[in-house]
């Protein structure tokens, strides 16, 4: 499994619009769900700081994401387009995979 993680800084204002599209029944999922090797996305919101949120991306595997944005980077682009508005702020963390047990 590969995960991808982002982290934003939603507008005043925009909360609503930016749940909408990245929770996980979200515009962003329903892209990502044109390839089959998408597992889910999971939205969280840093209680601390209310217009913080993070993005998990759960792929079976970094070339399943790959291939999904060299095959939907049109769509990909668009959507990105369309989320601007929403966010002072918008960071990629990382990639990141999981530990097998015993390493």
């Amino acid at each position: 499994m590969t995960i991808m993680v982002w982290e934003y800084q939603v507008k005043p204002g925009r909360v609503a619009d930016f749940e909408e599209i990245y929770a996980s029944d979200g515009l962003w999922t329903q892209l990502f769900k044109k390839q089959a090797d998408f597992l889910s996305t999971e939205l969280l919101q840093d209680s601390d700081h209310p217009q913080r949120y993070i993005t998990i991306d759960r792929w079976a595997s970094s070339q399943a994401y790959n291939s999904f944005h060299t095959k939907w980077q049109d769509e990909y682009k668009a959507l990105d387009e369309h989320c601007k508005d929403f966010t002072d702020r918008e960071s990629f963390l990382g990639t990141l995979l999981p530990l097998q047990s015993g390493e």
